[in-house]
């Protein structure tokens, strides 16, 4: 098994032929990822990229049976696309878009709040299962087939993580970067609770940054819960000066919990595998299996 995609996997793209969308639809299928067609309003009818080209998510819905879609729609119109994908019944959405406003995904959240879609992202670099499905915009070849388990708010870190597993001779199951916006569809903890529950997955790498709660509120549901795998944990940002937004609009220091070091801090006393440096994961997790 591995978690949300898989080779079975029938994806569709909103937002299909625009650059970005083409761009990276693209290399979705040239991975091999199952792309069954796209949506783009008013071109509905045509043909891109040799797959269908729907108006509406729930035409493409209708027509393929799709249960993933990828969202590269801009960031005026990125939440209607998502709610139009919750709408339609699609089980995983994955919302690639980058500055989406905090308030328009309040109302997704809020939305989407005891529904049986799960959202990844926005502002991710989205899932990829290796030699199965590329659900997003990472570069494939990094990824090596495996049994451990990545979850990255950090799009570029995911890709260094994943580099670091496969030289200590390791591959990953799947790896899911949960975007690095106030409000994501998945915290790192929804994450945490698919790879514990995923019998491929044997060891897991958290990696975090400073700024919310997340990683805090993950840790101590690993402790409460037996630590029943090993998890290797990093937290981006260092040296990141209070109050200063680093990167990411999530990534600001407001209370003493919320610094790298408070967080590796409560990663040690929950019983996770700290590392100090992104150029130690692949180490630690040799340690740690």
């Amino acid at each position: 098994m591995s978690v949300l995609v898989n080779k079975n996997s029938r994806v569709i793209v909103q937002g299909f032929t625009g650059s970005e969308g083409t761009f990276h639809a693209s290399q979705m299928i040239e991975y091999g990822t199952n792309v069954v067609g796209g949506v783009t309003p008013g071109k509905g009818g045509s043909k891109h990229l040799e797959k269908e080209v729907y108006n509406t998510v729930k035409d493409a819905k209708k027509n393929t049976d799709a249960n993933v879609s990828i969202i590269f729609v801009p960031p005026a119109f990125a939440a209607d696309a998502i709610l139009e994908a919750i709408d339609s019944d699609i089980k995983v959405i994955v919302a690639i878009t980058e500055g989406i406003p905090v308030k328009d995904m309040i109302k997704v959240k809020s939305y989407i709040k005891g529904k049986d879609n799960i959202l990844i992202g926005p502002n991710c670099p989205g899932i990829i299962t290796p030699n199965e499905a590329k659900v997003g915009i990472m570069p494939g070849f990094v990824f090596k087939k495996g049994n451990i388990g990545i979850i990255s708010k950090s799009g570029t870190l995911t890709y260094e993580a994943a580099d670091q597993v496969v030289k200590s001779g390791y591959g990953i199951s799947t790896a899911i970067g949960i975007g690095g916006d106030p409000i994501v569809g998945t915290s790192t903890l929804d994450a945490i609770k698919l790879f514990m529950d995923d019998d491929e997955t044997e060891g897991i790498v958290m990696i975090g940054e400073i700024g919310g709660n997340y990683e805090a509120e993950a840790s101590k549901w690993i402790r409460d819960n037996g630590n029943k795998k090993p998890v290797v944990g990093f937290i981006a940002g260092q040296t990141a000066p209070k109050g200063k937004r680093m990167g990411h609009a999530g990534a600001i220091i407001g209370g003493k919990d919320d610094t790298a070091i408070a967080k590796m801090k409560i990663m040690r006393e929950c019983g996770l595998v700290v590392a100090e440096s992104p150029a130690n994961i692949g180490l630690k997790i040799k340690e740690t299996l």
